[in-house]
């Protein structure tokens, strides 16, 4: 900004956003203190660089909001979790699936989890028979991210909604 830029010569645009052509940086610093305004080097890697005339207090703060909007817009979709055990009847289960579909339709990815507890590790077909029901039951709604796999005492899944990027189908 200013004196602080290092650059003999300037592509300067005005104000308005108009090109002044390619200026000497004492030519561009009094045009800019002519008008009560800053000289702000906006793109330093061109050939020749690139400033701006503008006031930079207005400049600084609309860059600033421009940014707190692209950081909106990019919001990452969160990882929710499910956690229910082996035993769970039929209505607990209907009721958890029931949230897990207002998480995707939120757009955020869910990981269930189906926990073993005492002698039911004896029975892991069991839990990849639930695991199995729960992704029927999400066939047209949702997509495996991530297959049924049992880690310890746990038969962890993920699944996403249809309409996120990077699909892939059924297993």
């Amino acid at each position: 900004m200013n004196d602080q830029i290092q650059a003999t010569e300037l592509r300067v645009i005005d104000e308005d956003g108009k090109q002044l052509g390619v200026l000497s940086k004492q030519e561009a610093l009094a045009k800019a203190r002519s008008l009560g305004l800053d000289l702000v080097e906006v793109s330093p890697d061109a050939k020749p660089p690139v400033a701006r005339i503008v006031n930079w207090g207005k400049y600084n703060y609309r860059r600033s909001k421009q940014q707190q909007k692209s950081r909106k817009a990019n919001k990452v979709a969160e990882l929710k979790q499910m956690r229910f055990g082996l035993k769970i009847g039929d209505h607990d289960l209907a009721i958890k699936l029931g949230k897990v579909e207002k998480f995707l339709a939120e757009g955020h990815k869910v990981k269930l989890l189906i926990v073993y507890r005492g002698r039911e590790q004896a029975h892991k077909e069991l839990g990849f028979k639930l695991a199995e029901r729960v992704i029927a039951d999400f066939a047209n709604k949702a997509v495996v991210e991530q297959n049924p796999q049992l880690a310890g005492r746990q038969l962890s899944f993920v699944l996403r909604s249809n309409n996120q990027s990077n699909k892939t189908s059924l297993s």
